[in-house]
């Protein structure tokens, strides 16, 4: 799995101190959503041509990781 730490960071200053992926003001969320609305990495890229594949698979591991971490009562 692609380590999302080295592509992901979190500023208070930033969106609000959502996760963003670094030195862009495109949230993780916004990755995460284009995905699960149909979009293809390549469409992505398309439109956003200073997001790289990895970025983007750096996006999915953050989110495969929280889901890892979530503690169910």
């Amino acid at each position: 799995m692609i380590d999302y730490k080295k592509y992901i960071s979190i500023n208070t200053e930033v969106r609000f101190g959502r996760p963003v992926l670094t030195g862009t003001r495109i949230a993780v969320y916004d990755v995460l959503n284009w995905l699960a609305n149909g979009m293809s990495q390549e469409e992505i890229l398309s439109d956003y041509p200073e997001l790289t594949k990895d970025q983007i698979l750096a996006c999915l591991a953050y989110a495969a990781n929280r889901e890892h971490n979530i503690r169910v009562a």
